[in-house]
């Protein structure tokens, strides 16, 4: 009835290591990565809020952000997406301060627990630069 499935499973295919489970990825490596993909979200909501109300400070926060990912990633560039500038109205600079907050907040915690003070130090900036825009003082 059913023709039966002749590859083997993804799940197969990688070489197996110690008791048989699977590759596995150290905890530096998975906050690397989870790190990484913080700090290029976080890039990515800097390069729109760049084409909104373009600032140096935006440009070398970007040009820092962008850094840490390629070492985080081993020498390998982020990809960047050409900004969206179809609305850029108050409400959508406000909105992508808020998003870019959070993000810097997450990239924090991250670089936090894999003890990479060149990475807290960025996401800390970044946190306060946006809390600030925001209006948002230490006292909150």
């Amino acid at each position: 009835m059913y023709e039966p499935i002749r590859t083997k499973s993804v799940h197969t295919m990688a070489e197996p290591v110690r008791g048989g489970h699977g590759p596995r990825r150290s905890r530096g490596q998975e906050l690397d990565i989870r790190l990484a993909g913080h700090l290029t979200a976080l890039l990515t909501v800097t390069d729109e809020l760049r084409a909104l109300t373009p600032s140096a400070e935006l440009d070398d926060a970007a040009r820092r952000l962008a850094a840490r990912v390629e070492r985080l990633r081993g020498g390998h560039a982020p990809l960047r997406a050409v900004p969206t500038v179809a609305d850029g109205g108050p409400a959508r600079v406000h909105a992508l301060h808020q998003r870019a907050h959070m993000l810097a907040g997450q990239a924090l915690v991250v670089a936090g627990s894999r003890g990479d003070a060149a990475g807290a130090a960025l996401a800390e900036g970044r946190l306060r630069a946006h809390a600030a825009a925001l209006g948002i003082t230490d006292d909150d």
